[in-house]
């Protein structure tokens, strides 16, 4: 059974800092491209970021490149993402999956809220 696990979330200020983790099992996770997605309230779910199963290559939504960054650790089947300088448009609901949602599935999610 595929699942993903995200946590890390919470309430920060406009400038501040999370690190989010998504534990992933029921798959080989370490053949997989990984992405994180959002969902603002109110919006369709977006790409983020998405690392490439050795963690060798990255690419970033534009409008987050340069404060988040994406990384994973094969031995543990998790990735993670680094949000710096964040901004009251980054509040979301946040999600990993496989880059496609390759599985159909998804966690729960974790809430980011920036905000003053």
């Amino acid at each position: 059974q595929v699942q993903f696990v995200e946590s890390g979330g919470g309430l920060v200020q406009p400038g501040g800092s999370l690190r989010l983790s998504c534990a992933a099992s029921g798959f080989t996770f370490n053949i997989y491209f990984m992405s994180w997605y959002r969902q603002a309230p109110g919006k369709e779910r977006e790409l983020v970021a998405t690392i490439s199963s050795t963690g060798g290559s990255t690419n970033y939504k534009d409008s987050v490149k340069g404060r988040f960054t994406i990384s994973r650790d094969n031995a543990k089947n998790t990735v993670y993402l680094q949000m710096n300088s964040l901004k009251p448009d980054d509040t979301a609901v946040y999600y990993c999956n496989t880059h496609g949602n390759y599985f159909g599935s998804w966690g729960q999610g974790t809430q980011v809220t920036v905000s003053s």
